[in-house]
């Protein structure tokens, strides 16, 4: 009987990609995903033909599930982003970048997103010198965002940093090294999202 690893794996071999979606776990040997790259069972390697219905509701799923939203959270989302001026799809992504939540795993204090809402709900994260507990919070260029001043959660934070210290950071975050303190220099871009996403195919499966 194939070994089931959660809903999380089962997305990384349905893309054929790691989302990432099990922190410092990902970018190991026990990865599920490096031992096997398709989803359970004896049809796991088939390929399934999808309709272009399908094929725009599995890279809307992607994507909800990198950020962590749920599906009322995630249309909003999308609502906002067609009332902004610019193209929808990268109003879209651009929105989710500047999710608090999203900010604290960018800066490699949280191993994954969820773990970064974990840490913002327990407020612990302090913006323009208030704290914020709502992951959805959304920054803007200019807002600085530190760790509050408590030994017990900065030597979480540390670790964290620690274990993360090879992935990818972002330059629109500017970071004071040696502090835990970043400030939003730039709006994030659609090149700032670290994965492969074609959000237009987000926009045509909402404007059905």
């Amino acid at each position: 009987m194939a070994r089931y690893h959660g809903p999380s794996c089962r997305l990384c071999r349905r893309e054929g990609m790691k989302l990432f979606l099990k922190g410092t776990k990902c970018v190991t040997p026990k990865c599920p995903f490096e031992r096997r790259g398709y989803v359970p069972g004896q049809h796991g390697q088939r390929r399934i033909r999808l309709s272009d219905y399908g094929v725009q509701l599995r890279e809307k799923q992607k994507v909800r599930r990198m950020y962590g939203l749920l599906e009322r959270s995630f249309r909003v989302t999308f609502q906002k982003a067609q009332r902004v001026k610019g193209v929808t799809g990268e109003k879209l992504l651009e929105l989710l970048e500047r999710r608090l939540d999203n900010v604290v795993y960018r800066l490699g204090w949280a191993t994954s997103r969820n773990e970064a809402r974990q840490i913002v709900h327990h407020r612990h994260i302090v913006v323009n010198q208030r704290i914020v507990d709502v992951p959805s919070f959304t920054v803007r260029v200019g807002d600085t965002i530190e760790a509050k001043a408590n030994d017990h959660v900065r030597t979480r934070l540390q670790r964290n940093c620690d274990a993360t210290k090879d992935r990818e950071r972002t330059n629109w975050i500017e970071v004071t090294e040696g502090t835990f303190k970043g400030r939003i220099v730039r709006l994030p871009t659609k090149a700032d999202v670290t994965l492969p996403v074609q959000e237009q195919l987000i926009v045509e499966l909402y404007s059905r």
